[in-house]
Formats: C-alpha cells, sequence, structure tokens
C-alpha cells in the first residue's frame, strides 16, 4: 500500500514517514500543495494523509484539484481547533480529519480502517452492481450512476451508499454510522457523518432537499429507501 504525507513540517514528516514504513507501507512525501497534486497525479497513491495549511496551495484546494481526478481516501490534518476548518475539510472531500498535535497510532489506526474498508468492498463485490430505481451502485468501477450519468464518489461516500443500498428501509443511527462507516471509536461528531450524507444526497438525489432514497428518519438517523 503506498501512501502520500503532505506537510511542511519536515521533522513530523519524518516520524510518519518512518512509523508507517515499519508497518510495511511505502511512503511518498510532499511538502506543498503543488508537489502533492503533480503526485497525486504521477503516482499510484492508495491514501493520503494531508495538512491544511501548506505552502503555494493550502490543503482545502489540493483536495478539491485531487477529487477532480481521484477518489483517492484523504485524511487531513489540522492544527486548526476551528470547527469550521473541519467541517470544510470534509466538504472539499476529505474522508477523515484529525487535530495536531495527535497520536500517531490513533492516526495509523484511521489509516488501517479506511484501507481495510476499501479493501473489503473491493474483493467482496469486485464486479457487481446492484440497481434501485434510477440509481446505480458499480462495486467494480466504485461509483455511482443516477439515471445513466456517472456519478463519482469518495471512498467514505460509497461506503455510506454501499451500506444504505444492500440494506433498505433498515434505519441507522448517527451513531451506528460512524462506528460501522469509520471502523473505529470515532469523536462524537456527528456533523461529520451529516456533511458526507449532504454531499453524497447532492450526487444522487434528483432534488437534495426533498431525497427518495436516502431519507432522515427524525430523531433516529437515516435509511436508504425500499422500492
Amino acid at each position: 500500500m503506498k501512501i502520500l504525507i503532505v506537510d511542511d513540517e519536515k521533522l513530523l514528516v519524518k516520524g510518519m514517514k518512518f512509523n508507517f514504513e515499519q508497518d510495511g507501507y511505502d511512503v511518498e512525501t510532499a511538502y506543498d500543495g503543488e508537489e502533492a497534486v503533480k503526485l497525486a497525479k504521477d503516482k499510484s497513491i492508495d491514501l493520503i494523509i494531508l495538512d491544511l495549511m501548506l505552502p503555494k496551495i493550502d490543503g482545502l484546494e489540493v483536495c478539491r484539484i485531487i477529487r477532480d481526478f481521484s477518489n483517492v481516501p484523504i485524511i487531513m490534518l489540522t492544527a486548526k481547533t476551528d470547527d469550521m476548518d473541519r467541517i470544510m475539510g470534509l466538504e472539499y472531500g476529505a474522508d477523515d480529519y484529525l487535530t495536531k498535535p495527535f497520536n500517531i497510532l490513533e492516526l495509523k489506526l484511521r489509516v488501517k480502517a479506511i484501507i481495510r474498508r476499501s479493501g473489503q468492498n473491493q474483493v467482496k463485490k469486485s464486479s457487481t452492481s446492484v440497481v434501485r430505481g434510477g440509481l446505480k451502485v458499480d462495486y467494480n468501477l466504485r461509483r455511482a450512476t443516477v439515471n445513466g450519468k456517472t456519478v463519482e464518489l469518495t471512498s467514505k461516500e460509497f461506503e455510506i451508499i454501499d451500506l444504505f443500498i444492500t440494506n433498505p428501509g433498515k434505519v441507522y443511527t448517527r451513531e451506528a454510522l460512524l462506528d460501522i462507516i469509520w471502523g473505529y471509536d470515532y469523536p462524537a461528531d456527528i456533523r461529520t457523518l451529516d456533511v458526507h450524507i449532504r454531499r453524497l444526497r447532492e450526487k444522487i438525489e434528483p432534488d437534495p432537499a426533498n431525497p427518495v432514497y436516502i431519507i432522515t428518519k427524525w430523531g433516529v438517523g437515516y435509511y436508504f429507501k425500499e422500492d
């Protein structure tokens, strides 16, 4: 597995690189946004650890650019404690975030969880698809089509729609979805999930304000509407 670590703090990058290589990962590094975008385009990257504050191109813009050509999982790092920075990272397509300073063991757990989930989906349903009305989820390409129009999904968006579309009618609480999709004891930040749901609705729903696929069960959570 190849990880791209992007941060302008060279000592921090050196430490992360050492730790992940000790666990058997192949690690690429970048110290500014331009270099990060180039490596993401030129290399076969399985996951990106991306700092928010970067020279040349900031992390949010890097995330947005990468999302134009890749669905690679992105974990965003930020030294800021403002909730808006975290939400903006998710809005721009990050799958997860971690606030500095962080415990390297927690970062490793998050990386393993994302890679494990992605790998399970690819092996379990490598060449199949599920169709519900005008929505089709393709497990080989890890994307969806809505009435024949291709919709590119991030890693987390794909995992969410996979869970919903294969369990129609089942109501999931927000806490359960965080546990299932993120795969570890995630901090109780329900907004993280809500942002992903809203982004997913904007991609697959004919009218996101009046969803026909992912329905809110008020006071409980979400479910996928049965045919």
